[in-house]
């Protein structure tokens, strides 16, 4: 498992069509969007991925910031796999939101900063999360208390993300950042990464909804993601599970 990283950084630098790494940019982008309100078809992020163009013919247009956002997506996951080796940090997210931001719509509001923490409180799904004033020690908090494990296992990177999201510490792009972070640390800790479907996005959200209470829906709902990626593995690099 420790070459899975090494596997994607090399199928990236061969621009091999049709691979692991093919696979992951496109299903990442496609799903971690789409979970946010995109109107791009799988297809289409496709489309996006291997031509750098989008054709609609008798297909619905879609928002200009879904197409940005998308490409976006592909260099912030390049991002992850040329940071792998370094500790998590603000600086590591705070990037991963500027770069999945760069050049929307949101990034010329005057209260909108990518890259930094949110200016303004908000609210997820009607509860409340960290005030502005309050992020940058609740982050460092939350990174010192993650990066103070002697092994990183499965479920403390699932509880890393459910705190994450609590905190919520941009204005907007945090589920997306969140899962880009989720699918780093466990390229990182050398355990099979994953991708929540779009259509598990329901469990997904009600896991997070829970985690305090029940902490079995959320780790449920990503295991089964999981499991889904390690077949992915399997089919390309049978060895690597062995």
């Amino acid at each position: 498992m420790n070459t899975l990283s090494a596997y994607l950084r090399d199928e990236r630098s061969e621009k091999r069509k049709g691979g692991l790494y093919h696979k992951t940019q496109i299903n990442l982008a496609y799903n971690s969007n789409r979970i946010e309100g995109s109107k791009l078809t799988e297809e289409q992020t496709r489309c996006i991925f291997e031509t750098r163009t989008i054709g609609f013919k008798d297909q619905e247009a879609v928002p200009v910031d879904d197409i940005i956002e998308t490409s976006n997506h592909f260099v912030a996951f390049d991002y992850l796999l040329d940071t792998i080796d370094l500790p998590l940090s603000n600086e590591v997210i705070q990037e991963f939101h500027r770069l999945l931001k760069t050049s929307t719509s949101d990034a010329s509001k005057s209260w909108f900063k990518t890259g930094e923490w949110k200016k303004l409180p908000n609210e997820v799904g009607g509860t409340k999360t960290t005030l502005p004033l309050n992020v940058e020690r609740d982050m460092n908090k939350l990174n010192n208390w993650y990066n103070s494990l002697s092994e990183i296992e499965f479920e403390n990177i699932i509880e890393y993300h459910y705190r994450f999201e609590k905190i919520h510490p941009f204005q907007d792009g945090n589920g997306r950042v969140g899962r880009l972070v989720m699918f780093r640390e466990c390229l990182r800790s050398n355990i099979i990464p994953f991708i929540i479907d779009d259509n598990h996005k329901q469990f997904y959200y009600r896991g997070l909804r829970e985690f305090s209470s029940v902490r079995g829906y959320l780790i449920d709902t990503c295991l089964s993601a999981q499991d889904t990626y390690k077949e992915w593995v399997r089919y390309f690099y049978e060895d690597l599970l062995k």
